[in-house]
């Protein structure tokens, strides 16, 4: 039997961000500069499916706004993530169709369940043999200082092992492997790095949605450990994938934002607290100044379907 992920205190958690020495230093903004980026999830299919047409305006939007970086948010590469640092799916899954100069700029990356069905290590590992794909560990902090930026803190999690769904899967026809994760030590790794933050602007990124009206639904287990960290400490937005839209939910005083439509999009609907749900490839642009951040959804024809301002005080 799965044990439960608990709330216990993991000593030396902290120590899980050491790899982010690795991370490349950007250059420093003004303290009135927007910090401005991307962001796509749910994506490498070999150029199939919009990818090919998501990443062209990609590139173009990036050059056009001075993105500093992409942020995928998982499901990097379909349909079960990569063998080796060596599998072919890099070349015609990313680096043959993200091709733009304005996208040759670090990727800070997160594991999704798809890539759990492959060598997830692999996706860390290829971190030293690219130039710009950037995860230098399953979870871990972009630092504001470190990307030009102290008034934003970015966190990056691993939902994935949280699912009690996959934790569960019988041993012979496991198609997740997340066993060897321990999902209580990341839980209490974020409370201690959110408590830690000074920045005013915590923003944190995950594969899995937490309030969604997409296809698979609220996962429960990001309701009861992951969901009350947000809120207690102040996380103005959680941003992830998996469900292949684009939603903007608000919820309590917290911005969930679902960006899963890179490639292939399937059905959605409004649900408590939807203020955009479009099932339509593209990805979401982000410009966040000191008080005040932007957000928008872009579609793989170009198209600038939606536009909201957060504030950074409720």
């Amino acid at each position: 039997m799965t044990k439960p992920i608990t709330r216990r205190t993991v000593v030396g958690t902290l120590t899980a961000t050491a790899a982010v020495g690795a991370l490349p230093k950007l250059h420093a903004a003004t303290p009135d500069e927007a910090l401005t980026f991307l962001t796509i999830g749910d994506w490498g299919r070999n150029g199939d499916s919009h990818q090919r047409d998501v990443a062209v305006q990609m590139g173009k939007t990036a050059e056009a706004v001075g993105s500093r970086f992409t942020v995928s948010v998982g499901d990097n590469i379909y349909d079960s993530g990569v063998a080796s640092v060596d599998d072919p799916l890099w070349r015609t899954s990313f680096e043959e169709i993200y091709t733009a100069p304005a996208l040759q700029r670090p990727w800070y990356s997160i594991l999704g369940n798809h890539d759990y069905k492959g060598n997830p290590q692999a996706q860390i590992d290829y971190s030293r043999k690219s130039n710009r794909w950037m995860m230098p560990g399953r979870y871990y902090v972009v630092e504001g200082s470190r990307i030009g930026a102290p008034h934003v803190d970015m966190f990056m999690i691993d939902t994935a092992p949280m699912i009690s769904g996959y934790r569960n899967e019988p041993e012979a026809k496991r198609k997740h492997h997340v066993m060897d994760q321990d999902p209580a030590a990341q839980i209490a790794w974020l409370d201690a790095a959110l408590a830690k933050s000074k920045a005013p602007w915590k923003i944190v990124f995950g594969h899995h949605p937490v309030h969604t009206g997409g296809e698979h639904g609220d996962a429960q287990d990001l309701n009861v450990h992951l969901k009350p960290l947000l809120e207690k400490h102040g996380v103005q937005a959680y941003i992830c994938g998996h469900d292949h839209d684009m939603q903007h939910i608000v919820r309590g005083n917290v911005h969930y934002i679902l960006t899963g439509c890179g490639s292939a999009v399937r059905p959605v609907e409004k649900v408590e607290g939807t203020r955009f749900a479009l099932s339509r490839s593209g990805f979401s642009l982000y410009r966040v100044g000191p008080e005040t951040m932007t957000l928008e959804f872009v579609d793989y024809m170009g198209e600038h379907v939606y536009k909201a301002e957060i504030p950074r005080h409720a």
